[in-house]
């Protein structure tokens, strides 16, 4: 017997509210596990701060999502100068509004080096929604003090973080009035444009951005998907609405383009939920690697 379009629409409103129901349980065992061990981690950094190079030796065997990224002149720095990491799930410490457990805050504390004045430098990285149907995570730019001629983002760093306070203090255009990227903005597109090698340092990681998903919207997005999974429980029809896309769409398309590391999310990941958590394993086999 053929199923008819209605009975299809129903069944993708039974998966959609299952899909739901498995992040919940996805969001409950993150803020649980986190609860249970965060003061470990607190005493297996008391432990491992004996450990000459402990963190430095994880680096050199780092996942793919991670190691892929950074070049010989990264190497120096974070194998010489790299005392700790720390990984805070900041949502959870300080409770928000929209706020999710999977939202991360990345902390890097380094010794003396020759390269740049920061002791510590700590990005953090906000997972939301958008009403266009965006999840995952968005981020600022961090800039670091490097030393003169040291810069081994040879400026995109810098030039990010001044496109983005740019940005941000710029006039918000109203209706379809189109929107110009700033003048840093430009530069910014320029430098990109002329230096495009693929090479790029890992310390362009601090100036990831993602999409523009401010805490606002990501609220307004979880109460429209929360009013929509109501209508689900209740055997109501959800509309299959297009994608509310931004009235500027070219506009964030050039904006995505001026990202100096578009994988800033992925090795954010790889970070909180592999590196970090599994320090231990990755220290150990570097060590079997070198015995």
């Amino acid at each position: 017997m053929a199923v008819t379009a209605e009975e299809i629409l129903a069944t993708y409103d039974q998966l959609a509210e299952i899909e739901a129901e498995f992040d919940d349980v996805e969001t409950e065992t993150i803020r649980h596990q986190y609860n249970l061990s965060k003061d470990l981690y607190v005493k297996r950094a008391q432990i491992v701060s004996k450990i000459e190079h402990f963190w430095p030796l994880v680096f050199e065997q780092a996942p793919m999502d991670i190691d892929e990224f950074i070049q010989p002149s990264d190497s120096q720095i974070i194998l010489g100068a790299l005392k700790s990491i720390d990984v805070k799930r900041f949502e959870i410490d300080t409770p928000v509004e929209g706020g999710d457990p999977r939202s991360v805050s990345i902390r890097f504390e380094f010794d003396d080096n020759e390269h740049f004045e920061d002791k510590v430098i700590e990005k953090k990285f906000w997972w939301r929604h958008g009403k266009d149907g965006f999840v995952g995570y968005v981020s600022e730019p961090v800039d670091i003090k490097w030393k003169a001629g040291k810069d081994l983002t040879n400026g995109l760093l810098s030039l990010a973080k001044a496109a983005w306070e740019e940005e941000k203090a710029a006039p918000k255009k109203e209706g379809k009035e189109k929107k110009e990227l700033t003048p840093k903005q430009k530069e910014l597109k320029e430098k990109l444009e002329a230096e495009a090698t693929g090479a790029e340092s890992f310390f362009c990681f601090f100036g990831f951005i993602g999409e523009r998903v401010s805490a606002e919207e990501n609220i307004e997005a979880l109460k429209k998907e929360a009013e929509d999974r109501k209508k689900r429980q209740a055997g109501e029809k959800v509309e299959d609405e297009d994608e509310e896309m931004n009235e500027d769409d070219e506009d964030w398309e050039d904006e995505e383009d001026l990202d100096i590391f578009p994988q800033g999310d992925t090795v954010a990941m790889a970070i909180a939920d592999d590196l970090w958590p599994n320090a231990l394993k990755y220290f150990s086999k570097c060590l079997s690697s070198k015995s």
